[in-house]
């Protein structure tokens, strides 16, 4: 079985969907599944800082992902995504369906211009749509749906990573939508214990993302405790402004911009703690389960998307935009570390239920079924 991946964004500036769709590609792949990934890629030199002022990943991307042109910034969902918006890309697109001849396209955020949609409507294979966003604001959906809404219809299979998400698209793409949540691979050995004191903080720094909170809290948390803030994934120099502009303090946060995947992992199993202080408009607590996977548990905010991975046997939830609270919460678990060592070990139980073996093996199963449904539809016809 062939399957084609197809993500609306660029693999050069990391982010959620761009994450779920390269371990998706993996976990097909290591059940024997043939998987490319078509996406943007934006590779280093002049017309990309021109383009970026933020940092990115300008490696090239693994021999699976076929990069279709480079990306701009468009605000959406209270965030600051990298689409694919250029003609080029989708002649580009065309050309590797007609040379792939995948049996199944995967189409992630379909509302998103451009790619996702002209995959929609060039297709002429089985198609599954998976649904990220959630929240009060949708992004692109009310926009996308006025435009291309009705390439909805062309879809076969509907998925959403979570309830919130599948309750935010089903007006705009329909029904019925399955359920599928974001999944994670788990290190094969794991100690909740023995770790170093630092607290990790994952994401872009948007407002959403809720550092300046955590920013504001950090400073009560340094005072009672020899703990050190570990930034991974926003632009450094993005956080020093932030500082400045706000009268923050960064005494004892490291600023450690974007890592790699095995860095992330060995940066989470080696912490105390995650700290999640996003503000909304996170459909599935991705990072939760990240930190999870090694044992690590968490203090997040008590929206929707967080609470439901979290519960009480492996994080501390707190109000949404309290830096005092969230620091509260902080310094307690640092100081009681055999509850902190509980929290983890009960972490790690949570995110086996989220191990992307399990989720891929769904997906063939879907895969296949629509495979076999079009085979039959072409010897009938």
């Amino acid at each position: 079985m062939k399957v084609g991946i197809v993500v609306p964004y660029s693999w050069s500036f990391w982010g959620g969907v761009q994450e779920h769709a390269d371990h998706q590609a993996r976990a097909l792949r290591d059940l024997g599944v043939e998987v490319k990934i078509l996406m943007g890629h934006d590779p280093p030199g002049r017309l990309t800082k021109l383009l970026h002022p933020k940092e990115g990943r300008h490696t090239r991307p693994p021999e699976y992902v076929i990069p279709v042109g480079r990306s701009v910034i468009v605000p959406a969902n209270a965030s600051l995504p990298n689409l694919i918006l250029s003609p080029p890309a989708m002649l580009r697109m065309k050309r590797v369906f007609a040379e792939e001849r995948f049996d199944v396209i995967h189409v992630h955020e379909p509302f998103a211009p451009i790619l996702s949609a002209f995959a929609l409507a060039i297709a002429d294979c089985p198609l599954v749509a998976t649904c990220h966003a959630a929240g009060e604001d949708l992004g692109w959906y009310p926009y996308g749906y006025r435009m291309w809404g009705l390439l909805m219809k062309r879809i076969d299979h509907r998925i959403a990573v979570s309830e919130s998400a599948r309750r935010g698209a089903e007006a705009y793409v329909g029904g019925p939508i399955e359920v599928i949540p974001n999944g994670i691979f788990l290190p094969n050995s794991f100690d909740p214990g023995g770790r170093n004191g630092n607290v990790v903080f994952i994401g872009r720094n948007e407002r959403r993302k809720g550092l300046e909170v955590l920013l504001r809290a950090w400073p009560a948390v340094a005072v009672e405790s020899e703990a050190r803030l570990r930034v991974v994934g926003a632009d450094p120099l993005s956080v020093r402004w932030l500082a400045r502009r706000q009268g923050l303090s960064l005494e004892r946060v490291d600023l450690l911009g974007g890592l790699s995947e095995d860095g992330l992992t060995a940066e989470l199993s080696s912490a105390s703690l995650l700290a999640a202080p996003a503000l909304g408009g996170e459909s599935f607590g991705m990072v939760l389960t990240r930190a999870f996977a090694t044992a690590t548990p968490a203090v997040a905010s008590a929206i929707e998307g967080y609470a439901a991975v979290a519960d009480e046997s492996s994080a501390v939830l707190v109000p949404p935009g309290d830096p005092d609270a969230l620091g509260k919460a902080l310094g307690e678990l640092l100081e009681d570390e055999p509850r902190r060592a509980a929290l983890g070990a009960g972490a790690r139980k949570v995110a086996e239920q989220y191990s992307w073996d399990r989720i891929a093996r769904r997906l063939v199963e879907i895969y296949e079924q629509l495979s076999v449904g079009a085979t039959d539809e072409r010897a009938a016809a």
